[in-house]
């Protein structure tokens, strides 16, 4: 399945061109290698996804072409949600 099909089935982003645009900005990696949007997504991938100021890294539990709001969160587990702080804001 799509790398962009997969973040919207999940749940991780909500919306296709959503995941297709941060794709292509180069910041989404799929074991390690970046991926862009029509990257295949299998079993155990593991992705990390760069949001603002978090890291959110998943590993890929299963792949399905439709999914209920309640299913969604069995098809990936979180494996860490690291954050960047800004520390010229603190004084």
């Amino acid at each position: 399945m799509r790398l962009d099909k997969f973040l919207k089935i999940s749940r991780i982003i909500k919306r296709r061109p959503v995941a297709k645009d941060i794709a292509n900005q180069g910041r989404i990696k799929i074991n390690g290698k970046v991926a862009k949007s029509s990257t295949n997504v299998n079993v155990d991938d593991q992705i990390a996804i760069e949001f603002g100021n978090k890291t959110l890294t998943v590993r890929v539990n299963q792949i399905l072409e439709t999914t209920k709001k309640a299913e969604a969160e069995n098809t990936y587990t979180i494996l860490s949600e690291d954050y960047k702080h800004d520390y010229r804001m603190k004084k």
